[in-house]
């Protein structure tokens, strides 16, 4: 199946609405702002995603913006992670679904 421009448009509607959601659990903007960048790296087809490329990815010349992020930035990883969880749950859940994870 071939992607179109309806599909991008309706995903970055999606990904602009569990930003949205996902806003209030990280308080101030320069939180909010990293979180989304990283989302994005994340979610971005890059092979590796160490710090280094998620900082490229997010236009930062070094990965030091990440890293506060992860490490100092004040924001309840199980908030976001439960917040999460009931995103795709909600919108990838299927009674007859099976999880299969994966190394690399």
């Amino acid at each position: 199946m071939m992607t179109t421009r309806a599909d991008v448009r309706r995903w970055a509607g999606e990904f602009e609405a569990l930003t949205t959601q996902l806003a209030p659990r990280f308080g101030r903007r320069e939180p909010r702002h990293r979180a989304v960048a990283y989302l994005r790296g994340l979610l971005s087809p890059m092979q590796r995603k160490n710090g280094w490329q998620l900082a490229e990815a997010a236009g930062d010349r070094t990965p030091d913006g990440v890293q506060d992020f992860l490490a100092r930035m004040r924001w309840d990883a199980g908030l976001v992670r439960d917040d999460l969880r009931a995103y795709v749950v909600q919108h990838l859940g299927d009674e007859q679904a099976v999880l299969v994870l994966d190394g690399p």
